[in-house]
């Protein structure tokens, strides 16, 4: 049995049934999704309606990505946000007027289910953002940075890469788990599109939303696969991208 983690979607459906082929998925893996299913390319409301589907079939965690709340804050209160529209929810937003109101209540209890975090039994992390207590997930504060934190990798990035684990400077919350699994910010910030590892964290959101690949990584062995770039499989539509 594998254990395969997947990146930032983004309404990608496309370019998620391109890493399943690829990556030749069976019911008898693990698949743990990062979050952010929804807002950029106009298949949202599909992608969410595939892993729906995918719960019966497979063994799969959700992550609940900031995207995926902004969504759920929508469709059962009717909470409007600008800067949400800016940044992929207009494509949501028009890709759900063609969707009825019992599909609608599916995915609003969809979203309601979605995990904060996941800790397998080798002490692995998997969280759409990260985190801020030093002394791990379990005493967080603040719930709704799981998946709106951007310190935790940012940390990384700035980590001097000579510096040991028990070094009185090392950041404890990169001790407290054998490896940290995390989406949120697109490693296309550094010029990458392919998994990136600062530290023991890994980064497997490739920029799906914008010009990037879609990932599904084993995180035993490290292998990955991608699909095609998602300007190339949306070719009338701007995803995430302003122009």
């Amino acid at each position: 049995m594998r254990t395969l983690v997947i990146g930032d979607i983004h309404g990608g459906l496309r370019a998620l049934h391109q890493i399943m082929e690829r990556a030749k998925v069976t019911t008898k893996d693990k698949l743990i999704f990062l979050g952010d299913y929804v807002d950029g390319w106009s298949q949202s409301p599909q992608v969410i309606d595939y892993l729906i589907e995918m719960k019966i079939t497979h063994d799969i965690i959700c992550i609940r990505g900031n995207h995926d709340e902004l969504l759920r804050e929508w469709l059962k209160d009717s909470k409007d946000n600008e800067q949400w529209y800016q940044h992929g929810g207009e494509a949501t937003v028009l890709a759900y007027q063609t969707v009825d109101g019992e599909t609608k209540k599916r995915h609003i209890e969809f979203l309601e289910t979605l995990e904060n975090y996941f800790l397998d039994e080798h002490n692995r992390l998997f969280i759409h953002a990260g985190f801020t207590n030093m002394n791990g997930v379990n005493y967080e504060y603040f719930p709704k940075l799981f998946y709106w934190d951007r310190t935790l990798w940012e940390t990384a990035l700035a980590l001097d890469q000579n510096i040991k684990t028990d070094h009185l400077f090392y950041p404890k919350r990169f001790t407290l788990y054998k490896e940290i699994y995390i989406g949120h910010t697109p490693v296309s910030r550094i010029g990458e599109t392919i998994p990136i590892q600062k530290a023991n964290i890994w980064n497997i959101d490739t920029s799906a939303a914008f010009n990037g690949p879609l990932t599904i990584m084993d995180v035993d062995t490290k292998e990955f696969w991608q699909s095609e770039p998602l300007p190339t499989l949306y070719t009338n539509e701007k995803g995430r991208n302003k122009i």
